[in-house]
């Protein structure tokens, strides 16, 4: 019976984290969701709409740098809760702001604390799931972002027509206190396992210094990689919505649909992702060979994404750019795995913040010279053809830097 209990409380911790991870890419939505409505009630220009995305994303880059400490120092249970909690306030925040300085203090607020996040979910996973059940714990939580980014559309212009814009922000920060009612209730009796349980007791072992790590080819293999493709990622979660009403005509109600078809699509990248690289080893290719096949195929996917600005209606141009999303996933994926593969365990945490900063930083520069392109009248061809091409000189960049993937890391 005590076993039985103890499971149920490791899938509520999953379930938490899921729904956590949700509310996080929900809260983030929000502002490019309302665009319609709030650059004409304040008179934006679409630079200063772009100054929000980079402010988050450099806020969120300067976040990661002391993330580790934060988490190692409250622990997860009061590190996270904190973190949800303030920012949902950040979210709310944003109902009472009513100039360019109110709302990017709100979104660099929001992005400080949403990103304790992704760290604090994989923490959880690592100390208090065993090994058989983590797996697909982090599979699950990592499949909450796309959940997130879907029904972010279907419900926020919704609310925004029903009840106001200011609503919308403060009816979806006010979701997180609900949450964190059943994170400290379901969290109450959770121990660590295993070797988290005795790491516990024992003073942290240190990572490699960064500057070690930038001495490195496989390094820069990865942050290239991530610098390259990003960028793509955040450009399509902060534009999309106003793309698709700029480029149709949409108005604030009927933006939801297309956006949210965009990320069912990139959903469906996410859980099918990891397919192609073991089916390849299978067949006899080489880890080096399998890997950047893989890549590859994912690289072609998301060459068609221009062909959006063609798209006869808001419904093919949604499948054309949920298809490069699904593509990114399945790519990303591949990065991943091959960081897990070519660099030593100790350093892989390292080595996936360098590439999660460089990621952010480049995503802030896409950010801000898609509202300087929409301001000068050059639209959103540019920022398209720049995504389509990312993926092909991110693999060929890999490839400089790694010519063969070394495997370091083997389970056999």
């Amino acid at each position: 019976m005590a076993t039985d209990t103890g499971k149920w409380i490791r899938y509520g911790l999953i379930a938490l984290l899921f729904f956590g991870t949700a509310l996080n890419y929900l809260d983030r939505q929000v502002l490019a969701l309302l665009k319609p409505t709030l650059q004409v009630e304040f008179g934006w220009s679409d630079r200063e709409f772009g100054h929000f995305g980079s402010a988050f994303q450099i806020a969120t880059a300067v976040a990661l740098l002391g993330i580790g400490w934060f988490i190692d120092r409250f622990g997860v249970r009061w590190g996270y809760g904190l973190a949800v909690a303030v920012w949902s306030l950040a979210g709310m925040a944003h109902a009472y702001a009513s100039t360019v300085g109110q709302f990017v203090a709100a979104r660099v607020t929001l992005a400080v604390a949403e990103s304790v996040n992704t760290p604090a979910a994989m923490k959880s996973a690592a100390t208090y799931l065993p090994i058989r059940e983590r797996s697909v714990g982090i599979g699950v939580i990592n499949s909450a972002a796309n959940i997130g980014a879907i029904l972010a559309p279907l419900t926020v212009p919704w609310i925004a027509i029903t009840y106001g814009w200011q609503e919308a922000f403060i009816i979806t920060g006010a979701l997180g206190f609900v949450w964190l009612i059943f994170w400290w209730l379901g969290t109450s009796k959770l121990t660590p396992l295993g070797d988290a349980a005795i790491a516990a007791t024992q003073p942290k072992e240190k990572g490699p210094p960064w500057r070690e790590l930038l001495k490195e080819r496989r390094t820069w293999a990865v942050a290239g990689a991530k610098l390259l493709t990003d960028l793509v990622w955040w450009f399509i979660l902060f534009w999309a919505p106003d793309f698709f009403a700029r480029q149709f005509g949409l108005g604030q109600a009927e933006i939801g649909g297309p956006t949210a078809v965009v990320y069912a699509l990139a959903a469906v990248g996410a859980l099918t992702s990891g397919i192609l690289f073991p089916i390849l080893l299978g067949r006899g290719m080489t880890p080096n060979g399998a890997r950047k096949s893989s890549m590859f195929f994912y690289a072609l996917l998301i060459l068609p994404i221009p062909l959006a600005l063609q798209a006869p209606n808001e419904w093919m141009a949604a499948l054309i750019i949920g298809l490069a999303l699904f593509a990114h996933q399945g790519f990303s994926t591949n990065i991943f795995g091959m960081t897990a593969d070519i660099i030593p365990a100790r350093q892989v945490g390292s080595v996936i913040a360098i590439g999660a900063l460089v990621g952010n930083l480049s995503g802030a520069a896409m950010l801000e010279f898609a509202g300087w392109s929409l301001d000068s009248g050059y639209g959103y061809t540019p920022m398209f053809a720049m995504c389509a091409s990312a993926y092909l000189l991110a693999l060929l960049w890999i490839h400089i830097m790694q010519p063969k993937l070394e495997v370091v890391n083997s389970a056999e």
